[in-house]
This record gives C-alpha cells, structure tokens and sequence, in this order.
C-alpha cells in the first residue's frame, strides 16, 4: 500500500501542477514550441554541461525559431519562455517590456543594482543621470587613452610576432582594464604591465562565478550555492572589487569637493579630463546626490560590461581578418592611407577616415555579437503583435541577437557570410532597425556604443599597422568558430591567433 502510494503521488501532485497552470498551457499550445522539450524540465537539461554545448543548443533553438517565422516557445524548467528572432517584434518587446528576466540576479549578486541589471523602478532615474556620461565631449576625452593604451598594447606584443600561435585573450583583457578603469574612473591599474594584476584577476573571475551560476542549475538556488566552494570564491573576488571601487570613489568624492571649492572660490586648478566617476557625482547632485554604494554599482557595471565587450569584438576581428587576408589587406591599405609609415599615435580625427575598418568590425559584431541574447520578462498579461498574442504575465523573452543578425530575411541568403561591405549605406538602407543589435536597442540599449567602437577602432589600428594577422584561410565565405557563452560570446581556443611583422 505504502509502495503505491509513493509511486502514484508524484503524478497526482503533476497533474495538479498542470491543472494550476492550464491558462499557461493553453496559451503556449498556439505557439510553436521545441521538439526537445521533456515534461516538466523543458529545454533545461540541453542548457547545462558546459558553455559551448549551451551555445550550440541556443544557436540551433534561433535557427529553428526563424525557420518557423521568428517567434517560438520552449519551456526551461516550469517557466514558458519565447524565443524572437522577428525583427519587428523584438523591436517591439525591447521598447515595450522593460523589465529584466530574473536570472539577472546572478549578477547583481556581484555588482549590484546597477542601471544594466536593475529593476525597471531603479534603472529609470539612474538612467537619466548617466546619459550625460556618454555625450561627445566626455567621450571625445578618452580617445587619448585609447590611443596610448593600445600603443603600449602593441609593444607588448611584439615579442609573440612570428612564433606561432598564441592567446591575445590576455593581451586584449589587460588593455581593456587599463582603458576602462582610466576612463571610469581616472585611476591607473597598469594591468598590461603585469597580467597576474590583483583587479583583473578579480574582474575575471568574479565574472567566471557568475556565468557558471547561469548554467549550472543546481548552483542557482542561493540558500545551496552557499554550501559550494564557488560561494566563499565569488565572495572573496567581489570583496576585492568593492574594496578598490570604493577607496577611490572616497578619493573622488574629496577631490570633486576642492575642485568645487576652487571655482567658489575663483582660483584656478589644472584641467583635468572628465571620468565617468566625476560625471556621475556631479549629475546625480554632488555630495546631495549618489551614495557610494550606489556610485560603486554604477561604476563596476561599466567596467564590467566595457571591457569584456570591447575586448571581446576585437579578438573575434582579429580571427577573421586572419581567416580571411583579403579583407585585412584592405583593412591596412586604409591604414597606410591614414598613417603612411608613421609611428604616431591615433588622433580623434583619424576614426572617422577609418570607414573600412568599421564595416569590419559591425561585420564581425553581426556574426559574432559579444552578447548573443537579451533576456526581458512581462509584468502583466498583455495581448501583443499583429497576430494578437496574448502573453501572460511572468512569461520570458529570450531576445536571440545570434539569430536576428543570421536571419535570411534581413540579410539575405549569404547571412551567414563574412562580407563587411553589406554595411555600406547603399547595402544597409531598408534594414530594420532591430535586425543589428550588438548593444540592444530601445529604452534599456547600451549607452556605451561609440565608446567600443572607439577602443575596438583605436586597437586594431595600432595592431593592423604593425603587424599582419596569419591562420589557415577559411574555405569559403562562410566562417567556422566553435564558440562558447560566458556571458559574453568567446571562442574555445581563447582568441588563438599569430602575427608576423609587416
């Protein structure tokens, strides 16, 4: 009797959960869903078991999901998602539903309540304050930075030039650090001087942590995250972060109030460049304004999300301009054009001669976006579309920007090729604005757009003038990468490249 009761409650309790959820259901049976959904755990099993088998299995969810019209279900464990690869009606969820799926909560572990990953409430009037941190004249200050720092990059490289391949992962992280951390907060780090730099290491990997929370299920439930070894090492790297952030926020905040006390005062004080630091204290009211906790967050996210994302775009450039040496070989001769023989360092002016080399990077930004989904949630039951969808609230968006830029109805049948020239104005007119997306788009998109395309300019300039980028040719127009998801998109072999002299 005992014996049966065991073996038949777990189906009445399902059947129960069923029952509860039969709005949910009925809703989600008119949409398509995933072949592989399993009862109960849905797409979840195929997510787990390592980064790279997760962006296998979330490449192939986008191709399916465009080949039945680019909006499609799948179940990950008890919550209905939908995947979107429909231009038109991403453009819609990303202006519309503002809210952040859940599993954002993994990085606020870490950072906290910053603009990126807060809640709408927090995001809004945080939002206002840091727009002015991205305006043309606080940007057009770290173009200098850029420069210098991806001068000292190229040096440093020199010793690797014709001795085979190599990971410029390292390379590319430390200057990324050093540029971000210049420009966020007017401090030197000097990462690029020695990569075993406490900060990058903490950087790294606290943000190791965190992705391997998202797939690995039974590290998610926090009350047992805690009873794993990553909990105390995630806790410790953050500590180390915070601890810095917030010693030289104290020193900022000093040195803003004599700047302010000096110009009371009329007595004059060297210039100094505006940081992302000082913008944020003086636009959310000074002393009245930002706590340091609050200016800690702000902060960290931009570090964070600049410098993995910078550096991401260039090391899968680098790949391909190595797979493909006709492409480069353009690539340099605009840069002979701009620089001749010199030994100069990049000047503002210099980027917007560099038209080729853009093309390639929003190519390569295309193909291989540094963050390849966006997650939204609903927060009521909304009827959505002009197919008239009803949505229920609590309901995920899986926004996959991997699909979108590899959808055939907006790039056509060559979507997949490597063909920078597609971004010439003549190619790209008549694209909808939601079919490129490497930094979202609507209310919640990446303020930091022109300042990656910045750094990502100004460092493959300074890598491409002095050397040439090898690797074994590409077949065909069609690039081959396997490639894994660590939050951002990063190839398995840690950007392997080799460079000879030119």
């Amino acid at each position: 009797m005992i014996l049966w009761i065991i073996c038949i409650l777990p189906i009445i309790c399902y059947g129960i959960f069923r029952f509860k959820r039969r709005r949910l259901y009925g809703v989600a049976n008119k949409v398509t869903g995933s072949e592989d959904d399993i009862p109960f755990f849905g797409i979840a099993p195929y997510l787990v078991g390592g980064s790279e088998r997760a962006m296998d299995k979330l490449q192939e969810y986008a191709y399916v999901t465009t080949s039945v019209g680019g909006f499609a279900k799948a179940f990950v464990g008890p919550l209905l998602y939908y995947m979107v690869t429909d231009a038109e009606k991403v453009e819609i969820i990303l202006k519309q539903h503002l809210e952040k799926d859940n599993i954002m909560r993994f990085m606020r572990f870490a950072i906290g309540y910053a603009s990126i990953f807060a809640p709408v409430s927090i995001w809004r009037p945080r939002r206002k304050i840091a727009v002015p941190s991205f305006s043309p004249k606080v940007i057009s200050n770290f173009v200098d930075v850029f420069a210098r720092e991806s001068h000292k990059l190229a040096h440093k490289l020199k010793p690797t030039v014709g001795k085979g391949p190599f990971q410029i992962w390292r390379y590319l992280n430390a200057y990324s650090l050093d540029a971000v951390m210049e420009t966020a907060m007017g401090v030197h780090v000097n990462a690029q001087e020695n990569h075993d730099n406490p900060i990058l290491t903490a950087t790294n990997r606290a943000l190791y942590y965190v992705s391997e929370r998202i797939f690995k299920l039974w590290l998610q439930p926090d009350w047992l995250y805690r009873w794993f070894p990553q909990y105390g090492k995630l806790v410790y790297y953050c500590k180390v972060l915070h601890g810095y952030t917030d010693e030289i926020i104290e020193k900022k905040r000093v040195q803003v109030a004599e700047q302010e006390k000096a110009k009371a005062e009329g007595t004059t004080q060297s210039y100094q460049p505006l940081n992302f630091l000082d913008v944020l204290i003086n636009q959310s009211g000074g002393e009245k304004g930002y706590s340091n906790l609050e200016l800690r967050e702000e902060v960290m996210t931009f570090i964070i999300a600049a410098m993995d994302t910078s550096a991401v775009s260039m090391g899968f450039t680098l790949k391909l301009l190595a797979k493909y040496p006709e492409v480069q070989q353009k690539v340099f001769e605009e840069l002979d054009a701009v620089f001749g023989n010199s030994d100069r360092l990049l000047e503002k002016d210099d980027l917007p001669k560099l038209q080729y080399l853009e093309r390639v990077v929003k190519e390569t930004l295309r193909l291989y976006p540094s963050v390849p989904v966006i997650t939204r949630t609903t927060t009521e039951d909304v009827v959505a579309f002009k197919e008239n969808m009803t949505l229920l609230k609590g309901s995920g968006f899986i926004v996959s920007i991997w699909g979108i830029h590899r959808n055939p109805k907006y790039w056509g049948p060559d979507a997949h090729c490597f063909d920078p020239d597609r971004f010439l104005p003549e190619r790209i007119e008549g694209v909808p604005p939601c079919a490129f997306i490497p930094f979202s788009h609507g209310p919640r998109n990446c303020l930091g757009y022109q300042y990656a395309m910045m750094s990502i300019k100004t460092v493959l300039s300074s890598i491409l003038r002095r050397y040439r980028v090898v690797g074994e040719p590409e077949a065909g127009p069609i690039p081959h990468m396997r490639v894994k998801m660590e939050i951002m998109l990063k190839p398995l072999d840690g950007f392997e490249v080799t460079l000879e002299e030119r």
